[in-house]
């Protein structure tokens, strides 16, 4: 069994003495694990840090053999991405996020995704806004997508401002308002409406959307808790763009 792919890297770990397992994200393949025979040496470690891109080789006898891949580099940007918290823990809230796919299952669009993602990853409000839309695509492919472009109540597709938490539906103004307390906030990006750019609230509010179902319908069924990692992106993203004003004033 043989076939080559790009890959993004996500992460590693030990193998032996001088080998690694290596987790990687491909574009036809889905997420997939292959050992990397010699991944501790010199020539190899700077190549799998996760968020590198490259072509990846997989070979094993059958088809469910964990395999050998082997790598070549493609685009080294882990350097540059350890350089800001944000970058650092964007990276591994996304590749905590694709863990929670079956394995080999082809997600080609979440691949597309990830590498937009990992480009944008040091301006803040771009990085928080694509990550909000990362994990709503995380949840359509898991088969809990958010309905936001029509109104639940009324079918009316204008002043969309809330989420039912119950049927993960767009509320219009009019329709949620009695029931305001209960509902989540649909922020401004989000909203074909409006297309308003991502700011510190609408980010907020966007973080809090996607951690409610994520954890309603993936982490709570199965016993498990959104990573630390997502928490620091989110509070990182939140720290620089609150730190804007004084930095622009001076």
């Amino acid at each position: 069994m043989q076939w080559n792919d790009e890959a993004i890297v996500l992460g590693v770990r030990r193998h032996g003495e001088t080998s690694v397992i290596a987790e990687v994200m491909t574009r036809s393949h889905g997420r997939h694990l292959g050992v990397v025979r010699s991944g501790r040496s010199r020539a190899m470690q700077p190549v799998l840090q996760p968020g590198n891109s490259v072509d990846v080789t997989w070979r094993a006898r059958l088809d469910e053999h964990l395999g050998e891949f082997r790598i070549e580099p493609l685009q080294l940007r882990a350097g540059r991405l350890m350089e800001a918290a944000i970058a650092v823990y964007g990276v591994q809230a996304m590749a905590a996020l694709l863990r929670f796919l079956p394995e080999r299952d082809p997600h080609p669009h979440l691949f597309e995704m990830l590498a937009v993602v990992l480009e944008h990853l040091h301006e803040p409000a771009d990085a928080g806004e694509l990550v909000v839309r990362f994990e709503l695509a995380v949840l359509e492919d898991l088969g809990y997508g958010l309905d936001l472009a029509r109104c639940a109540a009324t079918g009316d597709t204008v002043d969309l401002v809330f989420v039912s938490p119950k049927s993960g539906r767009a509320v219009c103004r009019s329709a949620g308002m009695p029931w305001a307390d209960r509902m989540l906030a649909l922020p401004g990006f989000l909203s074909e409406e409006t297309g308003a750019a991502a700011d510190a609230q609408a980010l907020a509010e966007g973080f809090r959307l996607t951690a409610y179902f994520l954890n309603r319908h993936v982490c709570e069924p199965r016993g498990l808790q959104l990573s630390t990692a997502r928490e620091g992106f989110v509070q990182a993203t939140l720290k620089a763009l609150a730190a804007r004003p004084a930095e622009f004033a001076s």
